[in-house]
């Protein structure tokens, strides 16, 4: 079951001080051992020592009476911090719209590792835009890897829209741009512009990203990042973040995600919103994201 283990951390977490008036002491060992569990589940040690620390100081000095539980407590106080890491999404479909009015296309440019969904999240992107009405072309812009534009193309292909690709070893800021001018020539609402899968320390593979930012002006920078990952998809954010800057970030693969703690280390390290969850195969497959569901299924306050 998907964020089994980060669950789990919380749920031995209330039962080590339930029904007790615990002292700072002892508080301390078990805040230490719910640290070593967060991180197990893929939470970065800042966000874990943070949560803790959020912990300790509600409940130290807290008298629990007889017959009462710490649960509330416990609850209340992980509850507020992890809620604290999330920054409000865009609403996506109202941007659109809003920018198409004034005649301009809505851009969104997509990064990320090769391996973490990419191209898949952009076909689940194209195909929920699609559903709402919006007009959409993806600018092929991947022009390094082989067969990365044919892969595309049939994800284009299979949702019902069009595709703008470049010869292989062309400029792939010249592909974005020519689909921005062929979106606002033809009144196209949306153009998702897809690139390069990139290792975030690669330097030259960032400053060509640079280049297409300036080229392309994305209203959206989107970072996709694996949920299987764990540490190394922090990594990726924070230094995406770092050398390129990004507005918003999808987790793919979620579904499969029995840890559950790469999506709270991600938005704590970014300071920015989780747009989308990916949560299957399907093109339908891609959930909107709310922290207040995470969380509360992470605090065993809902059902899966």
């Amino acid at each position: 079951m998907v964020f089994d283990l980060l669950r789990n951390a919380f749920s031995a977490l209330a039962d080590k001080v339930k029904y007790r008036n615990i002292s700072e002491e002892e508080l301390r060992g078990v805040l230490e051992e719910l640290v070593m569990d967060m991180v197990a589940a893929d939470v970065a040690l800042e966000v874990a020592e943070g949560i803790a620390q959020r912990v300790q100081k509600e409940l130290t000095g807290a008298k629990v009476a007889r017959g009462e539980s710490a649960d509330k407590l416990i609850i209340a106080a992980v509850r507020k911090k992890m809620l604290s890491h999330f920054k409000p999404a865009p609403e996506l479909v109202s941007s659109v719209r809003q920018k198409c009015s004034r005649k301009e296309p809505y851009v969104i440019l997509f990064f990320g590792i090769n391996g973490v969904g990419k191209t898949t999240t952009i076909a689940k992107v194209a195909q929920k835009l699609k559903k709402e009405g919006i007009g959409v072309v993806i600018a092929a812009a991947d022009t390094f890897r082989a067969g990365a534009q044919e892969q595309l193309e049939v994800h284009a292909r299979r949702v019902g829209v069009p595709i703008l690709k470049g010869r292989y070893g062309s400029d792939p800021a010249s592909v974005a741009h020519d689909a921005i001018e062929h979106a606002r020539a033809k009144g196209i609402c949306a153009v998702l512009v897809d690139t390069a899968g990139r290792m975030h320390v690669d330097k030259d593979l960032l400053e060509e990203m640079r280049k297409i930012v300036r080229i392309a002006k994305p209203d959206l920078r989107v970072l996709v990042v694996d949920a299987l990952t764990g540490n190394d998809a922090v990594e990726q954010a924070r230094s995406f973040n770092e050398h390129i800057g990004i507005d918003a970030v999808i987790v793919s693969k979620a579904d499969a995600d029995v840890k559950g703690g790469t999506i709270l280390s991600v938005a704590y390290v970014t300071e920015k919103p989780i747009l989308f969850l990916g949560t299957g195969q399907s093109y339908d497959d891609l959930e909107q994201f709310s922290p207040e569901s995470y969380v509360d299924t992470i605090l065993g306050l809902r059902a899966l």
